[in-house]
């Protein structure tokens, strides 16, 4: 084989890998031009006041002296005083034994509701998601309490969870589940049921919905073959539905924590001024607006969306490991 009739092949694979290259190049810039708007009202939207926020963090701005601010440095964070008689006094929202409190009840808040929703959300797609009459309707009727408004579902739940008049604790009374009436969202050592209750009722539907959609990608041709194999139902579920929905399941419950952590309008109608349901919103909205420690409440908004986005990153990251290591 002569030396023209060698090269002619690398030559061509030579000018095929430009053209390539090319296209690959045109589409990222095009991508980057579809994305740019969105970004750019990402940026104006999200990404100033988030800018702003950290840096009030940084100052001892309050709500009549937001132009007038001070660079103070990380004093809102943690801060200490040494005393003459050498004892060391801590200060700042690091040393805050109420933002701790706060950051406890979120993350029981979090890891009890999402946990509690993932369950009874896969039960509700796994029967949804099987063949019955009327099964439209029902899946219609069963997304009824994720489109009330939390607002309007706190207030009727407060209602239903009154001492006095809620049906609640009527219905218990009868049952003689309980022998007095219970004042769920007054009661330090019922607050955070209460809270648990209604979150769980209104976003469970979500939960469902979400991994319902996954099971539909699921092909039939695989529980055929199940069922022709005679493998049992439950060993079906833990070793073929169960790994096959496993991504939807992710994005299911990394919504929904994300959600959680930021609990905000929930906990604020329902059990206002409880400390055992204070969450890290509800402190940094109180120190804003209601304290007039604005400079404090944006050192604690400034934590939360550390703490939101480390849980994120991490969560993302152990989703992408197998159990033996490697990346998937």
């Amino acid at each position: 084989m002569t030396e023209a009739a060698v090269s002619q092949p690398l030559g061509s694979q030579v000018r095929a890998t430009r053209r390539f290259s090319e296209l690959r190049s045109e589409r990222v810039r095009s991508a980057w031009m579809f994305l740019a708007p969105t970004l750019f009202i990402l940026a104006v939207v999200a990404g100033w006041p988030l800018f702003r926020t950290i840096y009030f963090s940084f100052t001892n701005a309050s709500l009549t002296s937001l132009g007038d601010a001070e660079f103070v440095g990380f004093k809102n964070y943690l801060s200490w005083v040494t005393l003459k008689s050498g004892r060391t006094v801590y200060s700042g929202l690091l040393a805050d034994p109420a933002w701790w409190g706060a950051v406890s009840n979120t993350l029981k808040f979090t890891v009890l509701s999402v946990a509690i929703e993932t369950t009874l959300g896969l039960i509700v797609a796994l029967v949804l998601n099987a063949q019955f009459a009327g099964r439209g309707i029902v899946r219609a009727a069963i997304l009824i309490p994720w489109a009330i408004p939390t607002i309007v579902s706190a207030k009727m739940w407060a209602w239903m969870l009154n001492d006095q008049f809620g049906i609640l604790n009527d219905i218990l009374l009868g049952l003689g589940l309980i022998s007095q009436k219970i004042a769920w969202t007054a009661n330090p050592d019922t607050a955070m049921i209460a809270v648990l209750i209604v979150d769980v009722w209104k976003t469970t539907p979500f939960m469902a919905l979400l991994i319902l959609a996954g099971l539909q990608m699921v092909p039939a041709d695989i529980y055929e073959a199940a069922k022709i194999d005679g493998v049992n139902p439950v060993k079906v579920f833990w070793r073929l539905t169960l790994p096959l929905v496993r991504p939807a399941i992710m994005v299911a419950v990394i919504f929904r924590m994300l959600d959680a952590m930021r609990i905000f309008d929930l906990i604020y109608v329902l059990t206002p001024n409880n400390a055992k349901t204070k969450t890290m919103s509800v402190m940094a909205r109180e120190n804003l607006f209601d304290f007039d420690k604005f400079a404090y409440g944006a050192t604690a908004s400034t934590v939360l969306f550390l703490i939101i986005a480390t849980v994120t990153v991490l969560y993302i990251w152990l989703g992408r490991v197998n159990l033996g290591g490697g990346e998937r």
